[in-house]
């Protein structure tokens, strides 16, 4: 059962950590377009350097990785797989495309799942379910339209982010069953092992530039993606149901609009906003929807 905040101040903190996570895993865009590294070699560094806090984060919890099954080892090695593989796609995306759609067809995952749970139930949408599934079409063809308006390289960058967030969804549903016999801060940290091989080998195959000159941008997104808004949506997930989760995650490519305006020039059109809430809705009917797996990545 959900911890709830009880007390006033207890569910101000919470909603404050809930809206800080959020922004705080909206500025990772804009920090992979500042890193004088190749995109994948950014993903690579956001979680290398992040690592070994995740594991003193595990540590100072008790949550430990010695007597876990070899099932679930495997499992969580393969989830972090999908994870590099995810967050690859993702900046190799947000290299291309408006950081607004960037972050929003990134968090898609939480709409795969609800259609995925379709799948496997063996039965059709009912009620809302069908709502968000039409506002996440129509939504989706809109900004991909515009995308391709704009030029063919956005309109690519939006298909990378949308790859992502069909890996980010294996992901998760590759770690639901370790989820159970695991914390949060273990997850995370075993499965970032698989991910960061996954994205070196990814980054040396395609030649990108590795070392960076200045450290400042991928340090502070791995403080910022990896530590800060993971450690603020850890405690937050506790506190409330997955309707306020989803509303709360529109911070994310408010946000991140804000910033493409601001620093980019990427300037939003009534069609634009259009298609922005209707995705928007998308994700949250999605996420009221859909079983809460794991906080991850850039969302929950």
């Amino acid at each position: 059962m959900e911890e709830k905040a009880e007390t006033p101040a207890a569910r101000l903190l919470g909603i404050a950590a809930l809206l800080g996570g959020n922004i705080a895993l909206a500025l990772g865009p804009w920090l992979v377009r500042l890193a004088d590294t190749g995109p994948v070699s950014a993903g690579f560094w956001r979680l290398a350097l992040a690592l070994p806090v995740l594991f003193l984060l595990a540590a100072a919890n008790r949550e430990s990785l010695r007597g876990l099954p070899r099932k679930t080892v495997w499992l969580v090695l393969a989830g972090g797989v999908f994870f590099g593989l995810d967050i690859a796609s993702w900046h190799i995306g947000i290299e291309q495309t408006r950081l607004a759609n960037a972050t929003l067809f990134g968090n898609a995952g939480s709409i795969i799942l609800m259609v995925w749970a379709f799948i496997t139930l063996r039965r059709l949408p009912a009620g809302r379910e069908w709502q968000a599934i039409v506002a996440a079409l129509a939504g989706s063809a809109i900004l991909l339209g515009r995308s391709l308006d704009l030029s063919i390289v956005n309109f690519r960058g939006d298909l990378f982010c949308l790859l992502a967030g069909l890996l980010y969804a294996g992901y998760l549903l590759l770690l639901q069953d370790a989820r159970r016999s695991m914390g949060s801060w273990s997850l995370l940290a075993l499965s970032s092992c698989a991910s960061t091989v996954v994205l070196f080998l990814y980054a040396m195959a395609m030649g990108e530039t590795f070392w960076p000159t200045d450290w400042t941008p991928v340090l502070l997104l791995a403080l910022s993606s990896q530590i800060v808004g993971q450690g603020l949506l850890v405690y937050a997930l506790r506190l409330f149901p997955p309707l306020v989760i989803g509303i709360a995650l529109l911070t994310q490519p408010a946000v991140a609009a804000l910033v493409g305006w601001w620093r980019f020039d990427e300037m939003l059109v009534p069609l634009d906003m259009l298609g922005i809430v209707l995705v928007g809705s998308a994700l949250v009917l999605a996420r009221a929807k859909a079983p809460r797996l794991v906080s991850a990545g850039r969302s929950a």
